[in-house]
């Protein structure tokens, strides 16, 4: 990993901090992604002084769609060897009722920027046979989820377009891996305006812990991974129950 770089989006907080973590500890140089400049300055001068190697900032709102493309010029001197699409949040509410420009908002960062990242960092990476890909989902890829629902379906998307890039780019050195995780202890809840319920309160994986299970598979090239063994049976238990009642299950637990 030595001399490599790795782009991390959503970098500031949560799973996004601690993907860069670990790839500082591996010796790869970062380049860290997101609104709050005054966080990732922070995180990065602790990642060069404990690891000793090149930590860059880059302050940008994803639900800019210019955003990928400004990240992207200013790196033109920067082989990216690994791209992580972490950035992503939710919004609860009935569809009908909620904001437009907050709906607007939510795909550009969860869908249109990972995909937009990939589309301008993929084609060195093949020209080189070296690359890796981290999109960072969620179980909420596998169900459908009534009162959150375009973050939910945000999700499968991302899965789905994860899943068929792995397949295409199979045999050129270039893997891409997407990590699926549950319920984590991030800001997710606050900025999504769950707290008190049953989705924040119940039992949740720490973001370090699900970074880890990300960061192995992608090293191993896998192309999916669900984080956390409960998560996996949920998530099995969920395939083969009928749709209707797994949208009724999600709806109480989106709305208590």
């Amino acid at each position: 990993m030595a001399q490599q770089t790795a782009l991390v989006t959503g970098a500031s907080a949560g799973i996004g901090a601690e993907l860069a973590k670990l790839c500082a500890a591996d010796g790869c140089n970062v380049v860290l992604v997101a609104r709050n400049a005054e966080r990732l300055a922070v995180l990065a001068g602790d990642l060069a002084r404990a690891h000793n190697i090149q930590a860059r900032v880059l302050a940008a709102d994803l639900a800019d769609s210019v955003a990928p493309a400004q990240v992207f010029e200013q790196l033109q001197s920067t082989p990216i060897d690994i791209l992580i699409n972490n950035a992503g949040f939710g919004l609860r509410g009935a569809f009908a009722e909620m904001d437009w420009a907050a709906d607007a908002g939510l795909m550009q960062v969860n869908m249109t920027a990972p995909v937009h990242l990939t589309k301008l960092f993929l084609p060195a990476m093949l020209q080189r046979k070296r690359g890796r890909i981290l999109n960072v989902a969620s179980t909420a890829a596998f169900v459908p989820g009534p009162f959150m629902a375009l973050y939910y379906a945000s999700k499968a998307f991302l899965l789905s377009f994860s899943e068929s890039i792995a397949n295409e780019v199979k045999g050129t050195g270039v893997t891409v891996t997407v990590l699926c995780p549950g319920p984590t202890r991030t800001e997710f809840f606050e900025r999504a305006g769950i707290t008190g319920g049953k989705l924040s309160q119940g039992p949740s994986m720490t973001a370090a812990d699900v970074a880890g299970e990300g960061y192995r598979a992608m090293m191993a090239g896998k192309t999916q991974v669900i984080a956390g063994a409960r998560n996996r049976w949920l998530m099995r238990g969920a395939r083969i129950a009928p749709r209707g009642m797994v949208a009724g299950v999600t709806r109480r637990l989106n709305l208590e």
